[in-house]
């Protein structure tokens, strides 16, 4: 690797609405990660997104005298040559795939989320191939790179990519950056004197222990019920008896497990009257690029943080920081399993704490499982391997085996019929179960 130069890193999804977010990282922590190329990458139909978020980067470089060139292009593999760092923050099918996610689950009483469930497992199909693909280019033109993958359902990405590719890579959710930010204010201490515990999968957690300044405050947090939500999530109270049984803080996204009745509700009233979250997300992208469009903006504006995904970037740059500088701090990743997690196979992606140090993340042992916990993890990760099998192979019979057995699916009848609807919607982001041998598989 080129460090000596300056780093050089590519965006794939540079057009992304979250890149002010990463470029002001860049430009923050410049002494420790010294960023000399940024490259800025997307697909043609995101022409106008990435000039508009690519111009904004360019002022805010310059506003910072920093020796940082920004690079925009289509062209993946250019920027992907000889990169130390690839991020990947992408949407194949944009914001309409993800509308359909969302709303097609509901016609058939399904919980619709753009990860959790049959609208996660379409948008698995749609990105693991796509991403494969960029793996191959990195294979050959940047070996070296860390891949750091945003681009959800994480987990499942993350898995496809440790099984079926040669990449360094390392699956990143902006949740426990955010619980650690939310305990940092609650106690007014900074983030490093906060000890969370995270057990599970991505957008499938527990947090079975927080210490802040080494007292332990997990009671406290479980008696606080409304704290714990997230833009993206309907907020709807958690039971405090079951809270307080559970001995554990649950992911925001479990709620679709323990109040499914409640939060199928929410969606539906939501769907007639707002729209699904996809168009919520469109109109506050739309107010954004308005924003980062002003010649006079040169800073990330506070409006992105109303996303639902705020702090993704700083994550991201945390973990470029730690990986190059080698630092052994602790990070909760989404990494290989390598039987921390006893009952899971060892190349399951699971979500947990990781020291990293300058080779990679190495996954720190967990002190408590939730013993209740242990089945819902089995269940969703059995419907994610067979959905990453489905989306590499094409195979339609492991895509009705991975729904069928997904915990929010009601039957094998209504697993069949929303499979086939959702397939058809996204045929032309699906072409492995559209050609000749699919439909014989």
């Amino acid at each position: 690797m080129a460090y000596e130069q300056g780093l050089k890193i590519a965006v794939i999804g540079g057009g992304s609405s979250y890149t002010p977010e990463l470029v002001e990282g860049f430009i923050l922590h410049h002494a420790e990660l010294p960023v000399r190329e940024l490259w800025l990458v997307d697909i043609e139909p995101g022409e106008r997104k990435l000039n508009i978020v690519g111009n904004l980067a360019k002022r805010m470089v310059e506003k910072s005298g920093l020796p940082i060139e920004v690079h925009l292009t289509f062209d993946r593999r250019e920027a992907i040559k000889g990169a130390d760092f690839v991020s990947t923050q992408m949407r194949v099918g944009m914001l309409d795939a993800r509308g359909r996610d969302e709303s097609i689950p509901l016609k058939y009483g399904v919980i619709g989320q753009e990860t959790t469930g049959p609208g996660g497992m379409m948008k698995a199909l749609r990105t693991i191939p796509v991403l494969l693909d960029i793996c191959r280019d990195i294979e050959e033109l940047a070996p070296n790179a860390w891949l750091l993958n945003f681009t959800n359902p994480a987990g499942m990405v993350t898995e496809a990519i440790l099984k079926y590719s040669n990449v360094k890579s390392i699956g990143l959710c902006n949740a426990p950056i955010g619980l650690i930010k939310q305990t940092s204010v609650k106690y007014g201490v900074e983030a490093d004197r906060i000890y969370a515990e995270f057990v599970g999968l991505n957008h499938l957690h527990w947090i079975t222990r927080i210490d802040v300044n080494g007292e332990d405050k997990l009671d406290d947090m479980l008696a606080d019920t409304a704290g714990y939500s997230a833009k993206n999530v309907p907020a709807r109270e958690w039971n405090p008896e079951f809270l307080q049984s559970l001995h554990a803080l649950p992911s925001y996204y479990l709620k679709y497990f323990y109040m499914t009745d409640a939060m199928l509700e929410e969606q539906l009233e939501s769907l007639q009257t707002g729209g699904n979250r996809a168009e919520v997300v469109k109109r506050v992208e739309e107010e954004l690029f308005e924003l980062y469009n002003d010649p006079d903006l040169k800073d990330k504006p506070k409006q992105l943080e109303q996303r639902g995904g705020a702090f993704y970037s700083e994550a991201a740059v945390n973990l470029m920081r730690s990986l190059y500088n080698g630092t052994n701090d602790i990070q909760t990743l989404n990494v290989a399993n390598q039987g921390i997690i006893d009952f899971l196979p060892d190349d399951a992606s699971i979500e947990v704490n990781c020291v990293v140090t300058k080779t990679g993340p190495l996954p720190l042992p967990l002190t408590k499982v939730p013993p209740m916990a242990v089945g819902l993890i089995h269940a969703v990760k059995t419907y994610e391997r067979l959905a990453i099998d489905a989306a590499v192979t094409g195979d339609r019979g492991l895509a009705i085996q991975a729904l069928a057995h997904h915990p929010l699916v009601p039957s094998v009848e209504v697993a069949i019929q929303m499979l086939d609807e959702m397939l058809e919607a996204n045929k032309e982001y699906l072409p492995q179960f559209f050609t000749e041998s699919a439909a014989n598989a």
